[in-house]
């Protein structure tokens, strides 16, 4: 068979990992108690208001095309939003209703990257960004996040990998995986460097409600050629909507609407109207899921300190907790197979999302207390019992070495 050269392009190392994930889910189908904390699917309810504007649009029989780029009455209430969180200038003209953030950052990048330019991200980054760049004909350059630090970027060796084909930089904060923060001066600093060197800045701000060591600051109008994607997927907790946004300059936005054509064709009107309603004011539901977050995030944290050979630290935001596992001496794959085979907990190993995330797991805070608590038992029980197979110590950090 004959394949287009995208095929290769698209073909990243972060997808093979999701193999984890599907076998939980196999396991979990024939009956095995599997605790599943891989992908950040929410497990709350969404809000009440959103289910019922959705099925009363349906009733309404809102099932015809909608306009490519959304419902202008929705592109309005984003952009309102948008205006007055950041207290920066936004119309409906620069926004384009996408089929939640994956699609729109794959349709941002259709617009700004072509063959050769090159796409700067700090590393460990989401497993979905390196075929987002390699489907735009991009090259992906990455930038390490350092741990003693926080994994916050450093502004001077994001500017040392500069180079005449640079034409992206891509950030995201709340950060997946580390739930690194970004403040407002170091999005400031970014965008700064951005004009200085007359770079689109893609910022993916899709955990925005998901902050909770400060504010999020979002790098919407920091520069003429910043984009912001979001969407209601985690902070609604309706990924099953595919519902989000591009928040563009104008131009930027004539060009997705383009695309568009050539993608969904518009979407679901009903969905719209749904998401409307969540933006219609600030719900309650919102305000509650962040803070199941950074209630899990400290419980677990706290349970995984005393893991031997391991390190933690309570994420900034987000829905998820880096758990670095190198003084195991498994490699990250390795762990993640061997505790769901071992104890029924499946996690996502982070070597494909970047050199900087080998030897760490990522572990969704997408179950209630009490999964978590129990998973971070059989954690506990399976790093003892790694630890008691190596003669009671664990590998060094730098051996390498796999038990």
């Amino acid at each position: 068979m004959h394949f287009s050269p995208l095929v290769d392009r698209i073909a990243n190392k972060g997808a093979s990992h999701w193999s984890i994930h599907f076998d939980a889910e196999r396991q979990r189908a024939q009956g095995r108690d599997v605790i599943i904390l891989t992908a950040g699917d929410p497990d709350q309810m969404p809000p009440e208001a959103v289910i019922e504007a959705t099925i009363a649009s349906l009733r309404r029989h809102r099932t015809r095309y909608s306009p490519f780029v959304g419902h202008p009455e929705l592109r309005a209430a984003i952009a309102a939003r948008v205006a007055r969180r950041t207290g920066r200038p936004c119309s409906a003209e620069n926004i384009a209703v996408v089929s939640g953030a994956q699609a729109g950052l794959y349709c941002a990048l259709q617009c700004i990257a072509g063959p050769g330019d090159e796409v700067i991200i700090p590393e460990p980054i989401y497993a979905t960004y390196e075929a987002v760049v390699g489907a735009s004909g991009g090259q992906l350059v990455t930038v390490p996040l350092r741990p003693e630090i926080g994994f916050h970027p450093d502004i001077e060796a994001i500017e040392r990998a500069l180079t005449p084909r640079t034409r992206v930089l891509w950030i995201n904060s709340p950060h997946n995986p580390t739930g690194a923060v970004l403040s407002a001066s170091e999005v400031e600093a970014i965008a700064a460097l951005c004009r200085r060197h007359g770079l689109w800045l893609v910022s993916d701000e899709v955990y925005e409600d998901l902050a909770f060591s400060c504010p999020h600051a979002s790098a919407w109008g920091l520069s003429e050629q910043s984009i912001v994607v979001s969407s209601l997927s985690k902070s609604h907790a309706i990924p099953g909507f595919r519902i989000g946004w591009i928040v563009a300059p104008p131009p930027l936005v004539a060009h997705l609407s383009n695309l568009l054509i050539c993608m969904h064709y518009g979407g679901p009107a009903f969905i719209q109207d749904g998401a409307l309603a969540a933006l219609a004011v600030d719900l309650p539901e919102v305000v509650a899921l962040r803070e199941d977050y950074r209630r899990r995030a400290g419980l677990l944290a706290g349970m995984l300190a005393t893991a031997q050979g391991c390190r933690t630290a309570p994420p900034e935001g987000g829905m998820f907790l880096l758990l670095d596992i190198r003084g195991t001496g498994l490699g990250a794959e390795s762990f993640a197979r061997a505790l769901l085979e071992h104890e029924g907990v499946a996690t996502f190993p982070c070597d494909g999302f970047g050199p900087s995330g080998a030897g760490h797991i990522r572990i969704s805070l997408t179950a209630p207390d009490g999964q978590l608590v129990e998973a971070g038992k059989r954690i506990l029980r399976y790093v003892r019992a790694l630890g008691e197979h190596n003669g009671g110590s664990v590998a060094n950090l730098t051996s390498g070495q796999e038990v």
